[in-house]
């Protein structure tokens, strides 16, 4: 795939996705386990180095390129989509603030498939208050030592790297936060996988606990003082493309349902003809041409490294309302 154009690309995964992927979703669904095959055939399509230089092994697109391929892949799995953008965050921070050492240790196992990785923030105690992370690394000698636990992480079940986020001083001090690389095959790590209401195999959605584990120096990615920003960028950067991926899995849903009314017969018409439907239906369908939009313009905003925090719309939930 690589040196292929962005449009290639994309027929690539649309077919990827729709030959493969949604034959599988079902069973993830259910809660069966997404096969190492299947992310081997991800590999060959690219899609750990969407954005990562064609120099470093990628297909060298652009973060609005990165953002069409992920939505495509979530149009028929969400789940699977966020396990494999999850993995290509943490290759392309490698290439872009790694070194060179890190770089060569787990680039070609992450853009091979054969690693999954993810980025471990949130915490029993800590979400949106990324600050308050406990989790805590203290020096002994040429490694870090880390203790504490991180939940609700994509990834989390199965991942074999982590970048971890732990406090180097004292719990609530954001400069004291740092990024660690984690080998989450370690003594000391103990992982737990997690579901809801529904399976959440395919998003890889787990925890585990950090128990003196020992991280060599050379592992730390993100010095303190500079990992807080730096990640608060990237999740500013990450709703804009997980909007764009839920954009695309309810458009998918809207076609389905779209589909279904106009060959559903309801007293003798078409069930897409009748206004209650459609008082249920166009609401729906104007509230995603309004979601998209928006999103476009957050994806544009990030493109150009601006701030996509700043946008506002109103229009989407006053045509939610009119149902």
């Amino acid at each position: 795939m690589f040196g292929e154009s962005p449009a290639s690309v994309l027929t690539a995964v649309a077919d990827f996705a729709a030959d493969r992927v949604a034959s599988l979703a079902p069973d993830w669904s259910l809660g069966a386990t997404v096969e190492p095959g299947v992310f081997a055939q991800a590999a060959e399509l690219g899609l750990f180095g969407v954005e990562l230089p064609v120099a470093h092994g990628g297909l060298g697109l652009d973060f609005g390129q990165r953002v069409r391929v992920f939505a495509e892949l979530a149009a028929v799995d969400f789940g699977f989509a966020m396990s494999v953008v999850n993995t290509h965050n943490i290759a392309l921070n490698l290439v872009r603030i790694g070194t060179q050492a890190q770089r060569d240790a787990y680039l070609p196992l992450l853009l091979s498939g054969r690693h999954s990785a993810c980025t471990a923030l949130t915490e029993p105690g800590a979400g949106t208050d990324f600050g308050a992370i406990a989790t805590i690394a203290r020096e002994d000698g040429s490694d870090w030592v880390l203790n504490g636990e991180k939940s609700w992480i994509v990834n989390g079940r199965h991942a074999g790297l982590a970048l971890v986020f732990a406090q180097c001083g004292a719990v609530g001090d954001r400069n004291g936060i740092a990024g660690f690389l984690v080998d989450l095959t370690a003594d000391g790590v103990t992982r737990y996988p997690i579901d809801s209401g529904f399976a959440m195999t395919s998003m890889g959605t787990g925890g585990f606990r950090l128990e003196q584990v020992r991280v060599p120096a050379d592992n730390r990615l993100m010095a303190p003082g500079r990992a807080f920003k730096t990640i608060l960028t990237e999740i500013n950067a990450a709703r804009a493309y997980v909007a764009a991926m839920c954009d695309a899995m309810l458009e998918a849903a809207l076609r389905e349902v779209q589909a279904y009314g106009a060959g559903r017969m309801s007293f003798g018409k078409p069930l897409d003809t009748h206004a209650p439907w459609r008082r249920l239906v166009d609401p729906v369908s104007a509230a995603l041409a309004a979601c998209q939009a928006q999103t476009r313009e957050a994806c544009q905003q990030v493109t150009a490294g601006q701030d996509a925090q700043k946008l506002r719309h109103t229009q989407i939930p006053e045509l939610l309302e009119r149902r």
